[in-house]
């Protein structure tokens, strides 16, 4: 699909969620107390409102109900809708305990009861008849473009397999320019030498010429350019790093120089990296607070119990541009000597009773949120590692050292994602690389939240991967 249709989509089904949510409340309300001014003036039943949007916001984003809205097949949307409703009715259940007895925000069980039901309803019903919409209606969102490439190298090539494979993006590909004819295996798709291209542009309606030249022909390059400028076609150039860059990329502009990185790095703004601090500081203190301040002398008294040695563990970690820094944990092991180099295995003898519990609540990182406020580490990033493992890691995997871009996170990506534990393999710390580097590339604050959520529902049903 063409991407402006897809943003269009995703808006249309954001706001008639939306409506749909908040004239279930409504109706729920004047129904049971029959009396529509009475919603107007009642102002507790306001936060209850606020809260509820919030929640769908954030269920919706955790579950991706809102991506990809034109690409995803009847069972896909009808999955992802189901997911994110159990989730949106999970949490506010979640939340309406926690405010239990707040009569502030009190509401009744039937008025909560009603207005989910009637919001279920209203949804699955909205997402048939959008579906029904779609189906009928791809031909007319499909924008049919007639395009032709200049350059019959492997960029070119590669372009035509695109257009191929991606018939919805609305491509029509007409054929090659290019000034020698034995680069087109298809001789049905070979229209000409590039002096001949503007010729055949203007006489068959052509949108869009796609460049593939190499820049030793930059003379060609600038003659179509100009030409195509002068006769309103669309011009584009496929630059000749493709070739060698295989994944998406970053263009900036220092004035009329385009620069090219080759990946997108959010935490780069100041503003971004500011927000994910002060969030940090702030969630940090909670936990100092309200958690570790009781739950530490319990966990204390009872490692000291079971083993000799430290309450806390103490390592040197690589840390963000591979500065080390001392990482903190609950000890979870027997003293021994090979901390500093073995990883922690399945059934491995030096994990105490208590230490596997701790491993598989992830407990035992809970002192790391003092690295958090010490500032060596945030609350989620790329798990850091043992000083040895990067030495290795970093010689075999081409991609290892790009992760250290970024502070250490507490929980990651990788992690609730389940590439967490032991990594026997070479491939098994590149997934848990490429994970990080995903991280990297994509964050935002909303996918924070989604992490810490989705680390907690791992933290409470256990995590497999965890030992």
């Amino acid at each position: 699909m063409v991407n402006k249709y897809s943003t269009f989509f995703k808006a249309i089904n954001l706001f008639v969620d939306y409506l749909l949510l908040n004239v279930s409340m409504v109706l729920v309300y004047v129904i049971l107390d029959k009396s529509a001014t009475m919603w107007i003036n009642n102002k507790q039943y306001l936060p209850i409102v606020l809260v509820f949007n919030l929640i769908w916001l954030l269920s919706g984003n955790i579950t991706g109900l809102y991506e990809h809205v034109l690409n995803k097949d009847s069972v896909k949307t009808f999955r992802s809708i189901t997911q994110t409703y159990l989730l949106f009715v999970s949490l506010i259940c979640v939340t309406i305990l926690i405010v239990i007895g707040t009569k502030r925000y009190f509401i009744t069980r039937s008025y909560l009861f009603y207005s989910i039901a009637l919001f279920g309803f209203f949804l699955g019903s909205w997402k048939v008849v959008f579906l029904y919409i779609r189906r009928r209606g791809r031909a007319i969102f499909k924008e049919a473009r007639n395009v032709i490439i200049v350059g019959a190298g492997i960029a070119g090539h590669e372009l035509r397999t695109y257009f191929k494979n991606n018939p919805f993006r609305g491509y029509n590909l007409l054929g090659f320019f290019d000034d020698d004819s034995s680069k087109i295996t298809e001789k049905s798709l070979y229209l000409g030498t590039t002096d001949f291209c503007m010729e055949y542009v203007l006489t068959n309606k052509v949108d869009e010429i796609y460049c593939a030249l190499p820049y030793s022909q930059h003379s060609t390059i600038e003659r179509l350019m100009v030409d195509a400028d002068k006769n309103l076609i669309r011009f584009k150039i496929v630059p000749e790093y493709h070739e060698y860059i295989k994944k998406h990329t970053f263009l900036q502009s220092f004035g009329n120089i385009p620069i090219i990185s080759i990946r997108p790095e959010p935490l780069e703004n100041l503003l971004n990296r500011g927000v994910k601090r002060a969030f940090d500081i702030l969630f940090a203190l909670f936990i100092i607070i309200f958690v570790f301040s009781w739950l530490f002398p319990i966990l204390a008294i009872l490692i000291k119990m079971e083993s000799k040695g430290p309450v806390f563990f103490v390592q040197k970690r690589s840390g963000r541009d591979n500065h080390p820094f001392n990482c903190y944990k609950f000890r979870s092991m027997y003293i021994n000597h090979g901390a500093d180099h073995k990883q922690a295995t399945r059934g491995d003898a030096r994990i105490t009773k208590l230490g596997a519990f701790l491993r598989k609540t992830s407990l035992d990182e809970l002192p790391q949120f003092f690295n958090v406020m010490i500032g060596n580490m945030s609350t989620v990033g790329p798990r850091p590692h043992m000083i040895s493992h990067t030495q290795q890691y970093s010689q075999l995997i081409d991609r290892f050292m790009v992760r250290h871009f970024l502070k250490p996170g507490i929980t990651g990506w990788a992690q609730v994602n389940g590439l967490r534990g032991e990594t026997k393999t070479t491939e098994a710390m590149l997934e848990r690389v490429e994970a990080d580097v995903w991280y990297l590339e994509n964050w935002s604050f909303v996918l924070d939240i989604k992490i810490i959520f989705l680390t907690a529902w791992k933290s409470v049903r256990g995590d497999k991967h965890a030992f």
